[in-house]
């Protein structure tokens, strides 16, 4: 991945609305404008139904915006890619296949080697700390190991943008908490830009590098705000003022 000054990915003026079976228009996202910079981790949080996974979708390229544009590179994105992957809430494993033939699966589809497959594998296993679990099956698996191999599944293509729509809103409190720091760990070696939904307000301010905050039904941003703490983070940075200070900013501005 190299290094660039310019927004690897850019939302351009999206809005989105659609029309309910009774024939009325339900508008969703109205005017989102942001750019993401290379290897940066940023967070969306919002309430229920203000529109994050559908931005998420329409960053992915799986969903087309009523109107504006999604830039990857200055390019304008119409359908998935390999460079942007995504990662939902449930880790959507294919329980018939093991550890290792899920994470290869795009791989598969994509038509890649049997070789260039073991090789990155290989890899993402050590990085996300499952190896040794090649041949386990997901019913073998905690709910954070699960995550950790569908991680590694949307890491597989080596994308230069990760997209994580609450990726651990299923764990328990202290699961998820592991998770944050595995996370970190994680993308410190893949250098992806991430963009993350989330509804939890302390797991974005430890994870993320900015904060973006969506307004109810239709999401527009209500605030932009710089995450200031350097990395590496521990749970120390939780009981931290400032950290509480900026809980109660992001809180406010919900």
């Amino acid at each position: 991945m190299t290094e660039q000054s310019s927004p690897i990915l850019v939302a351009d003026s999206i809005n989105h609305a659609y029309s309910t079976s009774d024939g009325q228009t339900v508008e969703t996202l109205r005017d989102i404008s942001i750019d993401f910079m290379p290897s940066t981790f940023t967070c969306l949080v919002g309430k229920s139904g203000s529109g994050k996974t559908t931005l998420l979708r329409i960053l992915s390229g799986l969903v087309k915006p009523t109107s504006g544009q999604v830039l990857l590179d200055e390019y304008k994105l119409t359908r998935p890619q390999r460079r942007v992957s995504i990662v939902f809430q449930r880790d959507n494993l294919m329980p018939w296949r093991t550890v290792y033939k899920n994470i290869v699966l795009p791989l598969q589809l994509a038509g890649v080697g049997r070789r260039k497959q073991r090789e990155r594998a290989t890899q993402l296993l050590e990085i996300t700390g499952l190896t040794g679990f090649e041949k386990t099956y997901p019913a073998e698996l905690s709910g954070g190991m699960a995550q950790r191999v569908a991680i590694a599944r949307g890491l597989i293509t080596e994308p230069d943008v990760l997209l994580l729509d609450e990726p651990f809103g299923a764990l328990d409190a202290m699961t998820r908490e592991q998770m944050w720091q595995e996370l970190l760990r994680i993308l410190e070696k893949t250098r992806a830009t991430v963009f993350m939904v989330t509804h939890d307000i302390r797991e974005a301010i430890f994870l993320a590098d900015r904060v973006i905050v969506l307004s109810s039904r239709p999401g527009q941003i209500i605030a932009d705000i710089k995450v200031p703490f350097e990395r590496p983070r521990d749970f120390d940075l939780l009981t931290n003022m400032e950290f509480n200070q900026l809980e109660a900013t992001v809180r406010a501005a919900l």
